[in-house]
């Protein structure tokens, strides 16, 4: 289930609104599926045939002539170097899902510090949609530093009102807009934290998009935290699972804890083929979809104001991943109808999300730009958002 359906679930709808919301995410499925031309598309929505056939040539990754993996051995291993290599720490350890990775990281920092407080933003994945696991499962405290759309700052790091044992910061900040610091900024609330005797806690489920943003490579990036969760599928489209990353007495005392909150799975090699795969062809091509983002995002804002909708957003004007938001004045549902309308009747489906409230009279859905958004030109782009306009308007 995706955030925006947890987002509805939380707001407690009644029965006929699930029905139609359910209906719409079948629309959106269908018309996913069936568009010829889409900014992103998605794995979860394949077929199971499509989704197999990610493993096509998957003897170039790893020999699968080699026994397979038993609770966490051979070809688990062996993506576990590899992400260790790519974000230049001393170990990896796989598991299912980054909500468990990252309460297991966590909760062994607290063990070290001392201190279970967890400083976080407000709008950080655990506050929102992780059904307060922190406080519930693992004994932690999380405290918000901030709930303004945007990251967190070193002042408010720095004079945050009671003590701490680890500062989380998710890059980029999803809710926010996908949106990330700069360079001097991030260094600088990682500052604040040492300044304060706290670890730093990654949560980067997409870190792999940050790069072009800072201009620094993943290396680089991952080394100013004590500790990184990533994700195998958010950017890198594999079938799921995550990593933590960090110093290898971390990493072993995590693996101890995995197996203890159910996560040592007796084989996982789908999975993780799928992950070697993410990070062999889809990891190399994410700074073209970033770029390519910020030319689709230019086209949208000319295309709307060409468009004469009386008030159109993209957020951040220049996105820092390929992924980012667009609000338009006008209801959520008619806005979702339009876009449905255009795939269903044209092929081209511009936005494939779900469109959500973000106040009164405002509607916000969130943009990737994908493999298949290479092949759209700014003047298509365009083109695309008049006839959704259009359909809008009527």
């Amino acid at each position: 289930m995706s955030d925006t359906a947890e987002r509805s679930e939380a707001a407690g709808p009644t029965e006929p609104e699930e029905q139609r919301h359910q209906r719409q995410r079948e629309r959106r499925v269908a018309a996913l599926r069936g568009a010829r031309r889409v900014l992103a598309r998605p794995g979860f929505v394949s077929t199971l045939r499509e989704r197999i056939a990610l493993l096509d040539g998957a003897d170039e990754l790893y020999d699968l002539d080699e026994p397979s993996d038993i609770y966490g051995n051979g070809v688990v291993e062996a993506l576990e170097a590899k992400t260790a290599a790519l974000l230049g720490t001393e170990a990896a350890a796989f598991f299912p899902t980054g909500t468990m990775a990252q309460q297991v990281a966590l909760r062994c920092w607290a063990g070290r510090t001392g201190n279970p407080v967890v400083a976080l933003h407000g709008l950080g994945h655990p506050e929102l949609h992780e059904r307060n696991a922190f406080s519930r499962v693992s004994g932690l405290h999380p405290v918000r530093l901030t709930g303004e759309p945007r990251p967190p700052t070193a002042d408010e790091v720095r004079g945050f009102e009671e003590p701490f044992g680890a500062l989380m910061l998710e890059l980029p900040l999803r809710e926010a807009g996908f949106l990330l610091p700069t360079w001097e900024e991030l260094t600088e609330v990682v500052g604040a934290a040492r300044e304060r005797d706290a670890v730093v806690h990654f949560d980067g489920a997409r870190l792999w998009e940050c790069t072009t943003h800072f201009g620094r490579p993943l290396a680089e990036i991952a080394g100013l935290a004590d500790s990184v969760y990533v994700s195998f599928y958010k950017s890198l489209n594999g079938y799921g699972g995550a990593a933590l990353a960090g110093p290898r007495t971390l990493v072993e005392e995590a693996k101890a804890w995995r197996h203890r909150y159910g996560g040592q799975v007796f084989q996982q090699f789908p999975t993780a083929l799928s992950a070697l795969a993410g990070l062999e062809r889809e990891l190399p091509r994410l700074p073209q979809y970033v770029a390519h983002a910020r030319v689709v995002a230019a086209a949208l804002r000319e295309g709307f104001a060409a468009a004469g909708l009386p008030w159109a957003r993209v957020h951040p004007e220049v996105p820092h991943t390929h992924e980012f938001q667009v609000r338009l004045a006008c209801d959520p549902e008619a806005a979702g109808e339009a876009a449905l309308r255009q795939a269903e009747e044209t092929g081209t489906l511009l936005f494939s999300q779900s469109w959500d409230a973000a106040g009164p009279g405002i509607a916000l859905t969130e943009v990737s730009v994908g493999g298949s958004g290479l092949e759209w030109t700014a003047d298509e782009v365009r083109a695309a958002v008049a006839d959704f306009a259009a359909r809008l308007k009527s």
